[in-house]
């Protein structure tokens, strides 16, 4: 795995979505819960950002339909979304977020 600074650790709040593009790749990097997530930053519903949705219990929403998807996932917990979206590995080291992005063969 390849890995790319996303963002700095100390740029990221608590349950605040921070959208970036990796490798031309929309990514939704989210610190909560004591951790931090990489996720596709387009809903599976409808090509709306996840970035701007709310975070809430390790699920990030989508402002649209409302659907959420586990930040560990990338599962939807209800309707209208069915599909999950990609989930990307972090590293964290000192204040920067890496995020990998491509999959090896």
């Amino acid at each position: 795995m390849s890995f790319v600074r996303a963002c700095g650790l100390s740029e990221l709040d608590e349950d605040t979505p921070k959208r970036v593009e990796l490798d031309g790749v929309p990514v939704s990097v989210v610190r909560t819960e004591g951790e931090v997530f990489a996720i596709h930053d387009i809903c599976s519903h409808a090509n709306v950002s996840l970035s701007e949705g709310e975070v809430e219990d390790c699920q990030i929403e989508c402002w649209l339909h409302g659907s959420a998807f586990d930040l560990r996932t990338g599962k939807p917990s209800g309707l209208p979304a069915t599909r999950p979206v990609p989930v990307y590995p972090v590293q964290i080291q000192g204040d920067d977020v890496l995020v990998s992005v491509t999959q090896e063969s």
